[in-house]
């Protein structure tokens, strides 16, 4: 099974640019989980039924606030459930969470708050590690978990070009890394970061300064799984060379 996991950044404008298009176009990808759609199901229905045949659709607009945030899974396997909702009834009512299961697995497409400018949102952010910690683990009792998206962390300083700059700022203060610590624990990994332990790749740039030009970027966009499946991953890759938002597309081919 291929999966590739990408934070658009805007889905009516991605639709316009080819290198999401090909990804669509192509057979390759079982599954295909996106966040920051910052739509609705209903306002890009159009474009979706040109590209999107082969698909079953799953979609989670933003309640809260419309034109922000949200996520989407694509996928050519029919699941047995689908859920929208974690249990923080907050970031729910954001779109930020879709849960797929399947036979043997479960598959989740997470898109964690931002702490914001001077850290405003820090709160509501671990907040919402702490749930996610407690809701994985509980359905890793059930079955195995493939879980990705846009973490908002850069776990380690080989995350990110300027660690000693960014000690303060959101997405790599120590009470976030300490976070994703904890909702890694011991029963699940990041599986970028332990195929390749020394591997300087990022997902994330800043619009600002030339940043993508000059190498100056974040790793917070991850696949990771419960331990148990962990042998079974064959291959995962950071697309750094596919354009088109912001971030670039990981991808993961598993055994499953």
């Amino acid at each position: 099974m291929k999966c590739i996991s990408w934070n658009v950044n805007g889905i009516r404008s991605i639709f316009k640019k080819d290198e999401f298009t090909k990804i669509l176009n192509s057979s390759d990808f079982d599954i295909v989980a996106l966040q920051e759609v910052r739509a609705t199901y209903e306002e890009i229905k159009s474009d979706i039924a040109k590209y999107l045949k082969n698909y079953y659709i799953f979609w989670n607009d933003s309640k809260a606030k419309k034109g922000y945030s949200g996520t989407a899974i694509l996928s050519k396997i029919k699941p047995l459930s689908i859920s929208y909702e974690m249990g923080f009834r907050e970031a729910d009512q954001e779109g930020r969470v879709i849960v797929l299961e399947y036979d043997n697995f479960y598959f989740m497409n997470i898109y964690t708050p931002n702490s914001g400018e001077e850290l405003k949102r820090i709160d509501f952010r671990l907040i919402f590690d702490e749930c996610l910690s407690k809701f994985i683990r509980t359905l890793n009792q059930k079955k195995p978990i493939i879980l990705c998206g846009d973490l908002n962390v850069a776990h380690n300083e080989i995350d990110l070009k300027n660690p000693k700059n960014n000690i303060n700022n959101a997405g790599f203060t120590l009470k976030e890394r300490h976070s994703f610590s904890n909702i890694l624990g011991s029963e699940f990994v990041d599986i970028f970061r332990a195929k390749y332990p020394l591997l300087v790749k990022y997902t994330w740039w800043s619009y600002r300064f030339n940043s993508r030009e000059k190498g100056v970027g974040w790793r917070i966009d991850y696949f990771l799984t419960s331990c148990s499946i962990f042998s079974k991953i064959k291959h995962t890759e950071i697309c750094d060379y596919i354009f088109g938002s912001d971030h670039c597309p990981v991808i993961m081919e598993i055994d499953i």
